[in-house]
């Protein structure tokens, strides 16, 4: 019997403001479709963050028994500047910078991506599909806006009538807006706009003459919308109606109000049961800006090359460090949040690897079945990852009393303890085990990792003298790189 059977999950659900049961559309089999990075930089802490909730949530299902598709995108196309109409397209403008291929800049940054996440010990999702892979679906599912009379046609663009849709559906259903407040709240336009409200928005932009990313369409040669490819990425592989859409609190609006629209305008319904969103990361009480130079890559933070943290962090530490906020709280990332982690963090590792070496009795100080259901209680309440920490702390304490001798476990109860810890500790938060003496080739490990990443991106940059200089001055250090198709690893001399 799964475990999904006899455990009730309850998840936060955006669409009610209300934690439901959650029961998938289809029994045992459950699809997730979560907004990817637009790749034109190096992935955000904040956006890690976001990814990382997604995949202790898809770890958690995974292990109640759920066969999951769990589909993440790659926006490769179509966001302008300011996540506006209008604009230049973010991936384009970076590759004008810096004089290469549109398409240079994705590769670029989504090998960044991953290397990241893998860094963070991510399980990859199911599905990965790309904006311009889809370019096609986008177009018929415009064809089909058109059609039910919810998109116009200006000049070789396509928008969305908001207005006309609210007549009969509520534009702001997601996000609990009003449109009468949004169009008290808007300027007017200023008669050099093709819409014919502020509150309208692009399925399909004509390309100016200089646009780079260019398709063919009924239109004119042009660029998909940012709002569409989500839905018809995440309605191709997961059907019209789905369980779960995930991303970060700041997509819910307009991005997400707009991706129901959409579905509810070309095929008559709102396309997911379970609306759920993550909250910010803040550094030092502020949120994150490169403009004011409050800001940390994760590259800096691992490595501890920055002015703002003390130390270089060990991936784990700062994953369990993310774990032990809910994710729907708002986070403050800072130097003794991370360093009180760190302690945290080696205490549940040091007292797993004590429970081989204890001795066993004929009773239990400790009902380990009902502490394990606690476990379970916190994670089915809504993905409670703090509760879930506090409840491992408490058999932390149980093992150093079994090992002092003021506590006792029978041999079953051992083994149920060292199970459950691994599955909860390991296989749903993620965590990977370090001790303290590893801190320090962590250290070494991070570095030469960041100088792999540099190396990666000189070769997509055909810039094979750093490439060489990266493998040559690392081998004279003592660490030769093995390059393979999976990658490239290191070995000491």
């Amino acid at each position: 019997m799964p475990l999904y059977q006899t455990q009730s999950l309850k998840l936060y659900n955006t669409l009610t403001s209300e934690k439901e049961i959650f029961e998938p559309i289809t029994e045992g089999y459950v699809g997730m479709y979560v907004c990817g990075p637009t790749v034109y930089s190096n992935v955000h802490l904040g956006n890690v963050r976001t990814f990382m909730s997604f995949d202790m949530i898809f770890r958690y299902l995974k292990h109640l028994g759920y066969k999951v598709r769990y589909v993440r995108n790659i926006t490769d196309a179509g966001h302008l500047e300011n996540d506006a109409d209008a604009g230049e397209d973010k991936i384009t403008k970076k590759a004008r910078l810096e004089a290469i291929e549109p398409m240079e800049i994705v590769q670029r940054y989504t090998v960044d991506f991953h290397n990241v996440l893998n860094t963070f010990n991510f399980l990859p999702p199911s599905i990965e599909p790309t904006a311009t892979g889809h370019i096609i679906e986008q177009i018929e599912l415009i064809q089909s806006i058109i059609d039910n009379g919810f998109g116009y046609i200006v000049n070789g663009s396509v928008y969305f009538d908001v207005h006309k849709y609210n007549t009969s559906n509520a534009y702001g259903i997601l996000s609990k807006r009003k449109l009468e407040d949004l169009i008290h709240n808007t300027r007017a336009l200023d008669g050099q706009s093709d819409k014919k409200n502020p509150q309208d928005f692009a399925l399909w932009k004509k390309a100016e003459p200089t646009h780079i990313m260019r398709w063919p369409s009924p239109w004119s040669d042009g660029f998909p919308g940012w709002h569409l490819e989500c839905t018809a990425m995440s309605t191709k592989y997961l059907g019209d109606f789905f369980d779960i859409h995930g991303g970060g609190m700041d997509l819910k609006f307009p991005h997400h109000e707009c991706e129901i629209a959409q579905n509810q305008a070309a095929k008559g319904q709102n396309p997911v049961k379970y609306w759920m969103h993550a909250n910010m990361l803040e550094l030092n009480g502020a949120r994150m800006s490169k403009s004011t130079g409050n800001y940390i890559n994760p590259a800096e933070l691992l490595s501890g090359d920055n002015d703002i943290m003390s130390k270089a962090y060990n991936p784990s530490v700062i994953r369990f460090f993310i774990m032990q906020a809910s994710y729907r709280s708002i986070l403050d990332l800072t130097d003794d949040g991370l360093a009180a982690a760190e302690k945290g963090f080696h205490r549940l590792m040091d007292a797993i690897s004590l429970i081989p070496n204890l001795k066993s009795s004929k009773t239990s100080s400790l009902e380990v079945q009902a502490w394990k259901q606690k476990c379970y209680d916190a994670m089915n309440d809504d993905f409670n990852t703090p509760i879930l920490i506090a409840t491992l702390f408490e058999a932390v304490k149980f093992i150093n009393q079994i090992k002092d001798g003021s506590a006792t476990i029978t041999s079953e109860d051992l083994e149920l303890l060292q199970n459950t810890l691994n599955i909860f500790v390991f296989d749903i938060l993620g965590l990977v085990n370090i001790s303290k003496d590893q801190v320090g080739s962590d250290k070494l490990t991070s570095a030469v990792e960041i100088l792999i990443n540099l190396r990666k991106e000189a070769r997509l940059n055909k810039d094979f003298a750093l490439s060489d200089k990266i493998r040559d001055d690392l081998a004279e250090a003592g660490i030769q790189l093995n390059d393979s198709r999976e990658g490239t690893t290191f070995t000491t001399n």
